[in-house]
């Protein structure tokens, strides 16, 4: 029972997650922001950038309730607001343009260690955030943070292994995606990488109807039993 339980927040906040860090599709655009660099280069950078990715969702996940308590906003608000936004992100995601490539233009290095200095720079703003992890990234986390965060028993701790676990792997994916983001951009075409997008992005907004629902009915039973 207690395995199910950190097995069901996984689940629901790596699927959350999946298409808003979307790292096949994120790869595309780091590529071209990176340019021609080479592949120790790339290993470095997507080395930093998972490790910001897991170290960004674990500290929102630690601190969102938190946050939520000193502005005195319900679970049931959170599940409303943030199901809103999460389906909204689906349904814009259904409907995005394919992917391309961006370039960026960056004046040339003298050399392949300038080069490696000026891209580390970035590797927080704008590699990780917004590229990789964004304010859609934030919302989820929050939400499922919240509705996880109980009065702290067993479960709630089970609750919060889960989340762990499922930015684990997130930075994971992202890590391999972005290390060999060259050969993905040669092997894998854009219109592919669009297709499972939009197949992921439908999933995306079904999870934001359904926490958006749960919030209503929460609210709507507070009011019955108030009345």
């Amino acid at each position: 029972m207690k395995l199910v339980l950190i097995w069901n927040f996984f689940a629901l906040f790596f699927s959350a997650l999946l298409p808003l860090v979307n790292p096949l599709g994120s790869a595309l655009l780091f590529v071209g922001i990176v340019g021609d660099a080479p592949i120790p280069i790339y290993r470095r950078l997507a080395r930093k950038i998972s490790i910001n990715v897991f170290i960004f969702f674990l500290i929102v996940e630690l601190i969102g309730s938190a946050v939520l308590n000193f502005f005195g906003i319900s679970l049931a608000i959170v599940e409303v607001s943030g199901g809103l936004v999460i389906a909204a992100m689906g349904w814009t995601l259904l409907n995005q343009q394919d992917v391309q490539p961006r370039k960026q233009d960056m004046p040339s290095p003298t050399s392949e260690e300038e080069l490696s200095t000026g891209l580390i720079a970035k590797a927080f703003y704008p590699l990780t955030f917004p590229l990789t992890v964004g304010p859609g990234s934030i919302v989820v986390t929050l939400t499922l943070a919240a509705k996880a965060t109980q009065p702290i028993t067993t479960d709630s701790l089970l609750a919060h292994a889960g989340m762990v676990a499922g930015a684990l792997i997130m930075s994971l994916l992202v890590y391999i995606c972005y290390a060999n983001a060259p050969r993905i951009t040669a092997a894998v075409q854009p219109a592919t990488a669009h297709g499972i997008l939009r197949v992921i992005a439908f999933f995306l907004l079904c999870i934001g109807v359904q926490i958006t629902w749960n919030g209503v009915s929460n609210l709507v039973n507070t009011l019955i039993h108030h009345t």
